[in-house]
């Protein structure tokens, strides 16, 4: 086996490879001491906020473990129904108490996503077993693709620094890292089904003109910066989505294993 020398900056070019979007400058140094929200900063509304949200997480979790054990019971899964809506209508009311709340958007987007599907920008999307809705007027799945996409927006502008080496709390930089992955899914979706489908979102937002590519490029990016944030998961699929880093990444590989030897693999 091979053992590398590498500097800072190898490491550097490596990880642009990897992740087109990576920018030494501006990378994230997660500090617990910071305030676990840069717009609640009295401890003890954070935890009453925090708690309120946990209460409804938790009725979800609880939705989902009985929604897995009736599965073949079509009136209980009209009740999963129901209680997801009145927990999207529980978030709705944290986010409008506290509309700079970053988290509580995130999460009303994730539930949101699990009741129309990812395929939520598409008009006449081919059904998908992640949807606990399957059929939805257009009026419905529209309003509910500008929330989402709305709120994953929103809690993304409030929480990603300005500034270089910025330091973010962890639980920012968990909603960050949701956040952008979260939109990353959406679009990669979108990017394959574009092609045979329309996409249908209000003409005021930018998708509404994009192509099969600016999904994918946008997919791209938006796990990068998930991956950024922490999600590993994210920063591989990055690659993954991207032709232009994957073609690039393969080349530096066979480039350093020339330069190393095979053991460069290992």
């Amino acid at each position: 086996m091979a053992y590398l020398d590498l500097s800072r900056r190898d490491f550097n070019v490596l990880e642009k490879i990897r992740d087109p979007e990576f920018d030494p400058m501006l990378m994230v140094q997660v500090d617990p001491s910071l305030p676990k929200d840069p717009y609640i900063s009295d401890p003890g509304e954070y935890q009453k906020v925090a708690q309120e949200e946990r209460t409804i997480i938790l009725s979800i979790q609880n939705l989902e473990f009985q929604n897995a054990k009736q599965q073949s019971n079509p009136s209980a899964h009209t009740d999963t129904v129901n209680e997801y809506r009145e927990c999207v209508s529980r978030l709705d009311k944290l986010v409008q108490d506290h509309p700079r709340y970053a988290s509580a958007r995130n999460n009303r987007a994730q539930a949101l996503r699990r009741l129309y599907g990812d395929a939520i920008l598409v008009g006449d999307a081919p059904r998908l077993a992640q949807a606990l809705l399957q059929n939805v007027d257009d009026v419905e799945r529209r309003e509910a693709a500008e929330t989402v996409l709305d709120d994953l927006d929103t809690a993304i502008s409030l929480l990603t620094p300005k500034a270089a080496y910025s330091r973010l709390s962890p639980q920012v930089a968990r909603t960050l890292s949701n956040a952008h992955t979260q939109r990353a899914a959406i679009y990669l979706l979108t990017s394959k089904l574009v092609d045979s489908k329309s996409v249908r979102v209000g003409r005021g937002r930018a998708e509404a003109a994009w192509s099969k590519l600016d999904f994918e490029e946008h997919a791209s990016r938006d796990f990068a910066m998930g991956g950024r944030y922490g999600n590993e998961i994210a920063k591989g699929l990055a690659v993954s989505t991207n032709p232009t880093a994957k073609l690039c990444g393969q080349m530096v590989r066979e480039a350093m294993k020339k330069e190393y030897g095979p053991g460069f693999a290992a």
